[in-house]
């Protein structure tokens, strides 16, 4: 296994301040030798030269990108993908320590054990993959976060598959937190191969329920949130939403010249896997990897406003249960969905009408009307109305019909309780009663076999 070690202050001098280690004493303080293969996105919209100096293997074709921040345990993470088995390709690992430039003392002393504690690690581990460690300091303070860690570590990973003329290279999203089954790696390279026209992909993941990692109520916290997301994104199938995936930041995956021809991973502080991914999702070869798992961890976190960490740390703070979107909410935008053949066959947008009165309030309030009236006008047949309606009623804006009916119209429902009525809607489920855990083994269970 080569390892190599980079420590980086700073945006404004980026190749400055540079320090290369070999640690199996093989390569020390090398020039980068390979010819940069500048695409048109590398030379306009990445933040950095290149970061990491030793020229990839050949026959690299996936690269496994883990944003750190405050990490205490990161070799955890590390050594579920040392114990994945070997794809026929050549796998490389980024790990991005990274800060801002205002960051507390205390995060800054956490980052640099990390960092070290990370090294040491690394050198008594034997794999055949290649790891890169990166400390990056000084981050602009606007920007510093997950979202701009993932850009740089999946800018870089892009660079590398570019230079050994491998466009049609993986990289692949994973949490410093996270672990995954032993078949990860074989089942990304397979599944591409499988699936030659797919962009990317949202691969399957299951929160641990039990253990003695963490408490009994983190456990309990987590069957309830992840219920939740499950529920959320299979209601939104049922009402024929077309792009209906799920959008975990440690568990998705893109091709290098996708992710190059989307323009890149955004900056965003969060929410950045939910935006960055649904820009392949209208792809009609967009799919799911399922035959594989990752295990996002189920601790608590307070970096950003909303997502797994906070939900667990609400519960604990004493939310009694985690609730979800109302079940009415989505039977009023199925309403709407079904009524999209009649949107154009009519010619015309002013059958809201016969909406339920919250699809009604909601589309005025967004000028509905006229957006319909743009996209009858510019297409010549249902496919292609049909195609243009979903770009403009996107995920983003489901999202936005849901928070605003839950406000206005259709409070909040119990999540087991909403849970259940969708089971039953789909027939994955009798009458009898089931606890929160089988409600959750039931929905893993539908999506595992999709």
């Amino acid at each position: 296994m080569y390892i190599f070690i980079w420590e980086l202050k700073g945006l404004e001098q980026p190749s400055a301040n540079v320090e290369s280690i070999a640690i199996n004493g093989i390569f020390t303080n090398i020039a980068s030798n390979h010819a940069d293969a500048m695409t048109a996105y590398l030379e306009k919209q990445t933040l950095y030269p290149p970061l990491i100096k030793q020229p990839p293997d050949p026959n690299l074709g996936i690269v496994v990108v883990i944003p750190a921040f405050e990490e205490k345990a990161l070799s955890d993470s590390l050594q579920s993908l040392v114990a994945c088995l070997a794809p026929d390709c050549a796998v490389e690992v980024i790990i991005l320590i990274n800060e801002a430039a205002n960051a507390a003392s205390n995060t800054s002393a956490i980052n640099q054990k990390a960092f070290d504690e990370t090294h040491n690690w690394l050198h008594t581990t034997t794999s055949p993959f290649c790891f890169h460690l990166l400390y990056i300091k000084d981050l602009p303070p606007k920007h510093a976060g997950v979202g701009l860690a993932r850009k740089i570590g999946m800018d870089e990973a892009c660079r590398r598959l570019e230079s050994v003329a491998h466009p049609e290279g993986i990289i692949a999203c994973f949490d410093a937190d996270s672990h995954c089954d032993d078949n990860y790696l074989l089942e990304l390279e397979r599944h591409f191969k499988v699936y030659p026209k797919s962009p990317a992909c949202s691969i399957y993941f299951e929160h641990p329920l039990d253990g003695d990692a963490f408490s009994k109520e983190v456990y309990e916290a987590i069957t309830w949130y992840e219920l939740h997301l499950r529920y959320f994104v299979q209601a939104q199938r049922y009402i024929g939403f077309p792009f209906a995936y799920h959008t975990v930041g440690s568990s998705m995956a893109v091709r290098c010249r996708d992710y190059q021809l989307q323009g890149g991973m955004n900056k965003r502080k969060a929410g950045e896997d939910f935006y960055f991914l649904h820009k392949f999702t209208p792809s009609a070869h967009f799919s799911n990897l399922t035959s594989t798992r990752v295990i996002p961890s189920p601790r608590v976190s307070h970096r950003v406003p909303f997502g797994t960490g906070r939900a667990i740390g609400d519960w604990l703070a004493g939310t009694p249960r985690l609730d979800t979107y109302a079940p009415d909410s989505f039977e009023d935008l199925k309403v709407f969905f079904e009524a999209i053949p009649l949107l154009y066959s009519n010619k015309r947008s002013d059958i809201t009408h016969s909406f339920p009165v919250s699809i009604q309030v909601y589309l005025k309030s967004i000028n509905a009307h006229e957006v319909v009236e743009s996209i009858l006008w510019h297409t010549s047949d249902y496919p292609a109305f049909r195609k243009r309606f979903f770009r403009w009623f996107d995920a983003f804006q489901v999202m936005k019909f849901i928070h605003f009916a839950r406000d206005h119209h259709y409070p909040n429902a119990a999540t087991d309780e909403a849970a259940y009525w969708l089971l039953r809607q789909l027939g994955q489920i009798g009458d009898e009663k089931h606890s929160i855990k089988h409600l959750l083994e039931a929905y893993r269970k539908l999506e595992r076999s999709m």
